[in-house]
């Protein structure tokens, strides 16, 4: 499990960056505060954790589900 997490940490965390970003464009739009870039990559990096924890039990799962 955790060799998935290592492997896939980049990946869960930068899909949490886009969708911090897009809720904060979705925000604007509505008449909140936007949500810069550079914000949206810096909380992606805690919040990629369990993101990645997340993804890596699904895959798991699959995987296991494929070998029986």
């Amino acid at each position: 499990m955790w060799k998935l997490a290592a492997l896939f940490y980049p990946f869960a965390a930068a899909a949490v960056a886009i969708n911090l970003f897009l809720a904060g464009l979705i925000l604007h739009g509505i008449g909140g505060p936007a949500i810069p870039p550079v914000t949206a990559l810096i909380w992606s990096l805690p919040l990629g954790v369990p993101a990645t924890w997340a993804c890596g039990r699904w895959v798991r799962g699959l995987m296991d589900r494929a070998e029986g």
